[in-house]
């Protein structure tokens, strides 16, 4: 879902409708009544005239709404919830040039988005940044440039019909020898798929549904006793 957002929103003018009609109509105007009729003037005003902003003490931030915002619906169906994604651009775009980048409501480094690799991507701190720029990539090409080596496979006890994949990290992708376990996730996304991710788990687990399970803290036995996980 994309939109170019209005200078103000349907809400945001209802509220201005509301903040007049109580100023004129039943408080008499600005200072009548009540000492602090007048604050429902200056929120109107507020509201009419920035997006976003933060009170304190002594200084108060504004900032200008955006001129464009790229959206997707929340997994789960939840009614009206949103998050941030664009593919192909910015998410967020203000009138001053300044950019957001998003994916799946996670905010990224713009590379994420435009020519995401394994090198950038291992140097890459942030853990969600890491799993966005893997996934936009995609999984199957990122297994095979970074020279991951597939060390075993089973069925995902937690989340039925998907498989676990149990693969050696080689020492130059974290420094250190590595195993990493990819699974699929067991919510479904708004466009009907399930995205798959990948875990960091000990060199020492031979055994997928064992690793999965340290991953919710659980030993293997238990996690293979587990009906579905989200």
């Amino acid at each position: 879902m994309s939109a170019v957002a209005p200078p103000i929103s349907d809400m945001s003018r209802q509220a201005i409708a509301l903040a007049h009609a109580v100023r004129d109509e039943w408080l008499g105007g600005p200072r009548a009544l009540w000492p602090d009729s007048e604050l429902v003037w200056l929120w109107a005003e507020l509201a009419h005239s920035t997006g976003w902003w933060w009170p304190g003490p002594r200084v108060c931030v504004m900032a200008e709404r955006p001129v464009e915002t790229h959206t997707e619906s929340l997994p789960g169906g939840r009614v009206g919830g949103l998050r941030l994604r664009r593919d192909d651009g910015p998410a967020v775009r203000f009138g001053d040039g300044e950019e957001l980048y998003a994916l799946h409501g996670t905010t990224v480094p713009r590379w994420v988005v435009e020519g995401p690799t394994p090198e950038l991507i291992h140097r890459e701190a942030n853990i969600e940044v890491r799993g966005a720029a893997i996934e936009r990539l995609g999984w199957d090409r990122y297994i095979e440039e970074a020279g991951l080596r597939l060390a075993s496979t089973a069925a995902d006890p937690g989340n039925p019909g998907s498989p676990l994949s149990l693969y050696d990290v080689p020492p130059r992708v974290w420094g250190a020898s590595a195993r990493l376990v990819v699974a699929t996730n067991g919510s479904v996304e708004p466009d009907g798929r399930r995205r798959r991710y990948g875990l960091a788990i000990p060199g020492y687990f031979d055994d997928p549904v064992a690793a999965a399970g340290w991953t919710y803290g659980l030993t293997g036995a238990r996690y293979a006793r587990v009906r579905r996980r989200t």
